[in-house]
């Protein structure tokens, strides 16, 4: 396989494991070339940032801007099959409701949602409502915020230790260790998203929230889990989305 198929190969296997994207069906698949794929993460949020502005800018020429919102909303949880919601929701449900790390663990298996998890997609899908309504440029929000959101979790799969059970878990796939080279790969293609930003202050505070969000949940998951599990990514995926909106809307009258 040439390098450039190869490359092809494994975004492809980014773009099928995160999103509802037919992809070709000369796709090879295999638990080494995913592991691979996770250079691919942020790309696919490019993908999935463009497809849900665009979405967005092409409701707002007919809609309200909060229904237009609303209706990105549903496109982008079409797109991912609310792939990410989910590990929000499973993570919520063990973070809340479990005492030990195993039963923690344990909750975060059940494919029930509990009041926790429910508390959790109403509190994120009314925040990202609210925010985006508020926003000027809520395109230009969607945008950066898919590519960057995906970063973290992408360098949890290299620093932290998957803790899940392979046999069990929705995220079986990402229980070896990524490299640093995938990982680097990932950092540079989300954070190309930073250089949309046209303003200094804008750019310094995703930085600098991030980062923090960043060191926040990997001493949480540490402390919580040992590690991390693929609810547990979707989970920090969501929060860094959300924290970019808000970001987003706190400079909205200073640097935006």
């Amino acid at each position: 396989m040439s390098q450039i198929r190869e490359q092809l190969n494994l975004f492809w296997i980014a773009v099928a494991f995160f999103t509802r994207i037919p992809v070709p069906a000369s796709v090879e698949f295999s638990q080494a070339s995913l592991n691979r794929a996770s250079r691919y993460f942020p790309a696919v949020g490019w993908l999935t940032g463009v497809l849900c502005a665009a979405a967005l800018w092409l409701f707002m020429q007919v809609f309200p801007q909060d229904v237009a919102v609303v209706l990105s909303i549903a496109v982008s949880l079409l797109l991912t099959g609310c792939f990410h919601e989910d590990g929000l929701a499973d993570s919520s449900d063990g973070m809340g409701g479990g005492w030990t790390r195993e039963q923690k663990l344990s909750i975060m298996k059940d494919s029930r949602i509990g009041t926790y998890g429910a508390a959790a997609l109403w509190v994120s899908l009314t925040l990202k409502f609210v925010v985006l309504s508020q926003l000027i440029n809520p395109v230009f929000a969607l945008l950066i915020a898919h590519p960057l959101s995906r970063v973290i979790p992408t360098v949890f799969i290299t620093v932290m230790t998957y803790v899940s059970d392979a046999d069990t878990s929705k995220a079986k796939p990402l229980a070896e260790t990524g490299s640093r080279s995938d990982t680097a790969i990932a950092v540079l293609t989300g954070g190309l998203a930073l250089l949309v930003v046209a303003d200094a202050l804008a750019v310094l505070t995703l930085l600098v929230v991030l980062i923090v969000l960043g060191f926040a949940a990997y001493v949480f998951l540490q402390r919580q889990l040992g590690g991390f599990t693929g609810d547990a990514l979707g989970a920090v995926q969501q929060v860094g989305e959300l924290s970019i909106y808000l970001s987003l809307l706190a400079l909205s009258g200073v640097a935006l």
